[in-house]
């Protein structure tokens, strides 16, 4: 797979915010939060998570729709789909 594009959208103090642009084909790549945070949907869909222990969960995402994590969260996002899907992930840098 090829990379997803990732823009940092804001830095300061309190947060991080990154656009994540998943064109059918892209993932993340294995990466682990350092902070907890928290994903807003623009452009649902569905992404596939790859876990550590190589399960995976298929989910769908909801534009608007958001969700949170905890710090020390491990996987691969992937676009396995046909579609365009695209969120804002937040990450809290205090809290």
């Amino acid at each position: 797979m090829q990379p997803a594009t990732a823009h940092v959208e804001l830095e300061n103090d309190f947060c991080i915010t990154t656009r994540w642009t998943f064109p059918p084909d892209t993932a993340t790549g294995w990466h682990r939060h350092a902070h907890d945070y928290v994903v807003v949907p623009t452009i649902g869909g569905e992404l596939t998570i790859v876990h550590p222990d190589g399960s995976t969960t298929v989910n769908t995402l909801t534009a608007g729709a958001p969700y949170a994590r905890d710090v020390g969260t491990e996987h691969d996002v992937q676009n396995r789909s046909d579609a365009l899907v695209e969120f804002l992930e937040i990450e809290i840098k205090r809290g």
